[in-house]
C-alpha cells in the first residue's frame, strides 16, 4: 500500500512546476507554494480508493490521473479551508497562510485548482469523470458555505440534522462517494447505486470521527491543532449536542467564547470549554453515532465489492474503507 501512496504522490508532484525551473525568484516561490501541501504527504486515502475501486472492477489503467486529480482537489481545498477558518496547522506544520501572506496562499490554492483540471484534460478523462469532478466541487462548496455562514452569523439554533446536511455536502461526498464513483468510471463502468447512499453515510462517519479526534486525539497522529474546532468556532455535532444539554450559565459562557474571533479568545477560555465538552459525554455519543453509520455503510459496500472481478483489489478497497472510520488517537 505504501507503493500506491508513493505512486499517487509522485504523479501529483510531477504535475506541478519546480522552483529550480521557474526562472524568476517570485515564480520559484510560487512553485514552492504549490508543492508545499502535496510535499507534506498524507495518506492519499481518496486517491488510493479511486485506484483500488477501478482495479476491483478489473481495469485501473486510466485511474491514476483521476487519483492524482482528487488529491490535487484535496490540497487546494485545504489551502482555502485553512484561510477561511484561520487555521494554525495542516499535516503537523504551519498552514500555508501562516508561512506566506494570505493573498499569496489563496492564489496558490487557485493554481492547484487549475493543475487539477489540466491533469484530467491531458489524460483525456471521460466526460463523466469531468462531470463528477464538477459535481464534487459544487457539492463541497455548498457545504462549506453552510459551515462558514453559521460561524459568521453567530448561529447556535442548529440541530443534529443541520450538521448532518452540512457534512454530507462539505466532506462526506468527496470522501466517501466521489472516490468510489471515480474508480468505477475510470474502469469504464457505471458506479453502483450503493456508492452514493452508503458512501455518503461512510463519509459522514469519517467527518464525525475527525471532529472527535479534534477534541481527544493525539496531536502528532492527528496532524492538526487539538481543539482547533473550538478556536475556530466550528458548529460540530459534538458542540451542538453539548450546548443542547448544558445548563443555562455554562451555555451562555460557551456561546460568548465561541462568538469571539480567534484572536480574541484566550487559551484559558478554550481550555474551559474543551474540558466541559469532554466531561459532557458529547464526544462519546458522537463516536457511537459514527460507528453505527459506518457499520451499516460498510456492510453494504463490502457486499458490492464481494461481487467484483478482482477480489484482491476488492479486499484492499474494503480494508481502506474501514480505515476511514477506524482511526484512533
Amino acid at each position: 500500500m505504501n507503493q500506491l501512496v508513493e505512486t499517487i504522490q509522485r504523479a501529483v508532484l510531477e504535475a506541478l512546476p519546480r522552483p529550480e525551473q521557474a526562472g524568476r525568484s517570485e515564480l520559484g516561490q510560487y512553485a514552492g507554494m504549490l508543492r508545499e501541501y502535496p510535499r507534506r504527504g498524507g495518506k492519499m486515502l481518496r486517491g488510493r480508493l479511486v485506484i483500488l475501486t477501478a482495479r476491483a472492477y478489473g481495469d485501473d489503467t486510466a485511474a491514476l490521473p483521476a487519483a492524482a486529480a482528487i488529491e490535487l482537489f484535496q490540497n487546494w481545498v485545504l489551502i482555502h479551508d485553512d484561510i477561511e477558518d484561520d487555521s494554525e496547522e495542516r499535516r503537523g506544520q504551519p498552514a500555508l497562510h501562516r508561512l506566506y501572506p494570505m493573498p499569496l496562499a489563496l492564489n496558490a490554492g487557485d493554481g492547484l485548482h487549475a493543475v487539477m483540471w489540466r491533469v484530467l484534460v491531458e489524460a483525456g478523462a471521460r466526460r463523466k469523470i469531468l462531470q463528477e469532478f464538477a459535481n464534487l466541487i459544487e457539492t463541497t462548496a455548498s457545504g462549506q458555505h453552510l459551515d462558514l455562514s453559521w460561524t459568521l452569523e453567530g448561529r447556535f439554533d442548529l440541530s443534529a440534522a443541520d450538521y448532518l446536511e452540512m457534512v454530507e455536502r462539505k466532506a462526506a461526498y468527496y470522501t466517501g462517494v466521489a472516490p468510489l464513483r471515480l474508480g468505477a468510471l475510470s474502469a469504464g463502468t457505471l458506479p453502483h447505486p450503493a456508492f452514493s447512499g452508503a458512501g455518503l453515510e461512510l463519509g459522514t462517519a469519517f467527518q464525525i470521527i475527525d471532529d472527535v479526534l479534534n477534541l481527544e486525539g493525539d496531536h502528532d497522529a492527528y496532524g492538526k491543532e487539538i481543539a482547533g474546532d473550538l478556536w475556530e468556532g466550528k458548529r460540530t455535532l459534538i458542540l451542538i449536542d453539548y450546548l443542547s444539554k448544558a445548563g443555562a450559565a455554562d451555555r451562555k459562557r460557551a456561546e460568548e467564547i465561541l462568538r469571539k474571533p480567534r484572536e480574541r479568545k484566550t487559551a484559558e477560555e478554550v481550555a474551559w470549554l474543551h474540558e466541559r465538552i469532554l466531561a459532557s459525554g458529547a464526544v462519546r455519543r458522537a463516536r457511537r453515532l459514527a460507528e453505527e453509520k459506518a457499520a451499516a455503510a460498510l456492510a453494504e459496500l463490502e457486499n458490492v465489492f464481494a461481487g467484483l472481478p478482482d477480489q484482491e483489489a476488492a479486499t484492499a478497497a474494503t480494508r481502506l474503507l474501514r480505515a476511514l472510520v477506524e482511526r484512533e488517537k
